[in-house]
């Protein structure tokens, strides 16, 4: 029964991240679309009230389709959805284990990254050869650079990352929450959830009073004449309560409390009625201090009412899961589908873009199966390169009396359990050997100096 409800709420969190990556789809297609012909300005309700129905005009006259249109205006609430959903994932990850701080580190960042690496080397030969046959936009040389080679060329805002896909400025985002994970989750365990939340809050909706008032930034949803544009609400710290407000409620769960236990209504209830305040705040100047908060709790709770259900009553927890799992994929490629197709193809045309944009919810879905296959393949391949080059280039400052064979058994760096496939003798300063080791789960090259015969097991017979 206890699996039974893990498998459950791991579906809805997957159900609400595929849904956040898809609506983040429709809400730049629409922008797109119409020119930016709405985006919320610090005026007011009635004032943006009356922008958005204009805006919508721009869609067609079917009142249906101008209904369905105006929750996909506010789809950029959804990122601040998954910085909520990365600090409960984060915790989750843990399984309740001690945190050994570079370990962590590594496997978070390269589980950003190497799917990253993925698209941004998989995508611009694709940007180049579409751009050079329909003479269209290509990044130019600095920015596919700068793109290859995130994060050597790194800032907080992701510059260098735009000129490729505008929502990328989001990858160093979450690059910075997991680096200064670590720190948060040892004061979460030594101040209490409570007091960091507080302390969290109190230091994010003062930066963001500065950030409003001082630097004269805006957020990164509103297009607004200011003097620093939407640079200072980049920073983990603009969102750095949403964040720890995720981690909480993770570190509850993992204790058997909080609010994913609540009954559907209760979350439900309170959810919009948070969510109802944030939406409100988001239409002036002030509200641009907090709104972002309160919206990514709403969104969240009502999300996790809604895919529980399909999870649980219409039995589709097995799907969300598998979709889940491709969302960050989804996320990173769905704009070069969306900039592409509308310009390209749609190229302004209305009945055209009702008829493509299911078409370009299932081709992004089938690119990030296929970018979610490849990059096994380039991990591999990767550290399979970097271990071969290290062993090469690492130099033998003594030669020991044991000469590695193929068959024997060793100790890698105090581990035993892996076996010599191969040895090969590279003279580099001074003779030494370089050995292909494999413990049945990995094969990598490796110098020497790392290996230790083992000999408290026998050895492996060569056919």
């Amino acid at each position: 029964m206890a699996e039974s409800k893990g498998l459950r709420r791991l579906a809805w969190l997957e159900g609400t991240r595929i849904f956040a990556a898809v609506l983040l789809l429709f809400y730049h297609a629409q922008l797109l679309l119409t020119k930016y012909a709405f985006t919320p300005q610090p005026t007011g309700l009635v004032a943006n009230a009356q922008q958005l129905f204009t805006a919508t005009q721009q869609l067609g006259e079917s009142w249906i389709i101008q209904a369905l249109s105006l929750p996909i205006w506010f789809g950029y609430q959804f990122v601040d959805v998954f910085v909520l959903v990365s600090g409960f994932s984060l915790v989750l990850s843990l399984k309740g284990k001690p945190i050994e701080v570079g370990r962590f580190l590594k496997r978070r960042i390269l589980r950003i990254l190497f799917p990253f690496w993925t698209v941004a080397w998989l995508s611009y030969p694709v940007l180049w050869v579409v751009g050079k046959w329909t003479n269209s936009y290509i990044p130019d040389a600095w920015h596919t650079f700068a793109g290859m080679s995130f994060p050597i060329l790194f800032d907080y805002g992701g510059d260098v990352l735009l000129p490729t896909s505008g929502p990328w400025w989001f990858v160093p985002l979450i690059i910075s929450f997991a680096l200064i994970f670590p720190v948060l989750w040892y004061l979460i365990n030594r101040w209490g959830s409570r007091n960091l939340l507080i302390v969290s809050t109190a230091i994010t909706f003062i930066y963001r009073t500065f950030a409003v008032y001082v630097f004269q930034g805006h957020p990164t949803y509103a297009i607004v004449s200011a003097a620093a544009g939407w640079q200072p609400f980049v920073p983990f710290i603009a969102k750095l309560s949403t964040f720890v407000l995720g981690m909480v409620v993770a570190r509850q769960y993992s204790q058997g409390k909080g609010v994913i236990f609540w009954k559907s209504s209760r979350a439900l209830l309170i959810g919009l009625g948070i969510y109802a305040i944030g939406f409100v705040a988001q239409f002036y100047r002030f509200g641009w201090i907090f709104d972002d908060f309160l919206l990514a709790i709403g969104l969240t709770l009502c999300c996790m009412v809604v895919f529980r259900f399909f999870s649980d009553r219409l039995k589709l927890g097995s799907a969300m899961v598998w979709l889940g799992i491709h969302s960050y994929s989804y996320f990173l490629i769905h704009n070069f589908v969306v900039d592409r197709t509308l310009n390209l193809y749609v190229r302004n045309q209305l009945p055209l873009y009702y008829q493509v944009l299911p078409w370009m919810v299932v081709g992004t879905l089938m690119l990030a199966v296929i970018a979610d296959k490849v990059t096994p393949w380039i991990e591999r391949g990767a550290i399979a390169l970097w271990h071969y080059t290290d062993a090469r280039m690492t130099p033998i400052e003594k030669i020991g009396s044991w000469v590695p064979k193929v068959g024997e058994s060793a100790i890698y760096r105090g581990k035993p359990g892996w076996t010599i496939q191969k040895v090969e003798q590279v003279i580099h300063d001074k003779a030494f050997y370089l050995c292909r080791i494999s413990n049945g789960q990995r094969t990598i090259w490796v110098n020497q100096n790392d290996l230790k015969q083992d000999r408290a097991l026998p050895q492996a017979k060569v056919q």
